[in-house]
This record gives structure tokens, sequence and C-alpha cells, in this order.
């Protein structure tokens, strides 16, 4: 059986509510959705909350997945990563209802969007330890539009914000972004004195 007749044959079981079927699926997928769900998370539990709502979507609308790509994989893949992204966002929504943010003139936001920053030249494992860092209200535009490729518009209306609130958030994650790596390196240079 190839790959994509056995994942074709664990979603047939899944539809049927087949538990085997469903332990395979989420062994199969687990490390792929907590790639995406730690991104949102300030901490594991968190992702592993946000992984397993997402789960429960997947298993509950399985039957609504239509391959869109030629890999049968791909598209569902595909299919899977938005609804895990959509839970990250719902998390937030209802963990973060409370927030706000001030909105700053789109005007000065061009300047900083544009310019290259040290995230520009970092690791994916070192934008994820920085992204847990930062206010759930940062951390999820920064992921939605840097990492994710979402639009400031498309953001807004997820997360049913304004566009120029996507964009002081996202500037402002970068702006936390850079003070924490400038703390980190001086941290790393007391201690080189140190020895």
């Amino acid at each position: 059986m190839s790959g994509s007749n056995t994942l074709e044959h664990i979603i047939r079981g899944c539809i049927k509510a087949n538990r085997d079927s469903q332990k395979q699926l989420y062994m199969l997928y687990y490390g792929f959705s907590m790639g995406i769900c730690i991104r949102y998370s300030a901490h594991h539990t968190e992702a592993e909350e946000i992984v397993n709502d997402g789960f429960l979507k997947i298993f509950h609308k399985i039957e609504t997945f239509r391959p869109s790509y030629k890999s049968y994989e791909a598209s569902f893949v595909g299919w899977i990563k938005k609804i895990f992204i959509y839970t990250a966002i719902d998390h937030y929504r209802k963990n973060n209802k409370s927030i706000t943010i001030p909105i700053l003139d789109d005007r000065h936001l061009e300047i900083i969007e544009n310019s290259a920053s040290p995230v520009d030249k970092m690791s994916y494992n070192e934008i994820i330890a920085l992204v847990q860092k930062l206010s759930p209200a940062y951390r999820t535009v920064f992921n939605l539009y840097v990492l994710d490729g979402y639009t400031h518009e498309e953001i807004s209306k997820q997360l049913n914000i304004s566009v120029g609130t996507s964009k002081s958030n996202l500037a402002k994650a970068r702006i936390n972004i850079k003070k924490i790596l400038q703390l980190t390196n001086v941290k790393l240079y007391e201690r080189r004195r140190a020895i």
C-alpha cells in the first residue's frame, strides 16, 4: 500500500469513527500539528490543548475533506493546517477578550515593517523560542503574518481587529523581539566576561 493509499484508508476509518484509525491519524500528524500550535502558544501545555481541540475538529469534520491538489496527502496537510491555525485563533479569542491594543498611524508602521530586522536572519527554532515570549496579541499577529503568510486584511478579519491594529501588533512584536535579543546578547556577554 502506498503512502497516499494508507492515508486514504486511515481517513475512511476516521469517517466511520474507528478509534484505531483516529489514533493512527493523531500519531501520524501530531508532530506536524504541534509545530503549528506551539508557535501560537506561550508554553507546551497550551499548545497540547490547541492540538487536541484541533484533532477533535478534524474528527468531526473529516467527512467534508476533499482533495484539492493532485497529491492526496498535500491536500490533507493543507486542510488540517488551516484547522490548526483557526483552532489557535479561536483559543486566542477565547482567552484574550479583554486585551486592547492602541492603533498606530500607518505612516510610521510602513518604515518599521519594510526594514530588515535581526529576526530575518534567525533560524526557525530561535524565532519560535522568541515568539513564545511575546504577549498573546503580538504572538498571534506575528505568526499569522510572518510565519503563515496571511495579509493584514485577512488577520483583521480573523481576529476581528482593524488592519491598523494588525500592523501595530506586528511592529510591536518585532520591537519586543529586538529587545529580547538585545537582553540575550547582554547576558551572553556578561557570562563570557565572568569566565
